[in-house]
């Protein structure tokens, strides 16, 4: 499993309208190769970020299929226009993990 983390700074008064484009494109990405869950995450102390953690089988399923996807295009359509900078995105894989 491969956990993709994307950062976004989102344009002061849009949050709403961001959180609202998240929750619209949750079915985007459950009907999409290799979804395997989403969760976002608002920073406490900064306010207008937000971290996107969403759970694929492999690299591959995110940065390739999902991405060249018209999928992808309606996320950034639903998002995109509450974008205060590029997003930052990383994907990492479990080394330890405790509960």
């Amino acid at each position: 499993m491969v956990l993709e983390i994307a950062e976004f700074d989102i344009i002061p008064g849009k949050e709403e309208a961001f959180e609202a484009g998240v929750r619209e494109a949750v079915p985007l990405f459950q009907a999409a190769k290799g979804y395997r869950g989403i969760t976002l995450r608002r920073i406490v102390e900064k306010p207008g970020t937000y971290r996107l953690l969403v759970e694929w089988e492999t690299l591959e399923d995110h940065t390739v299929a999902f991405r060249n996807s018209e999928a992808f295009q309606k996320w950034r359509s639903l998002v995109g226009p509450c974008f205060a900078a590029t997003p930052r995105v990383d994907h990492s894989e479990t080394v330890v993990e405790a509960h």
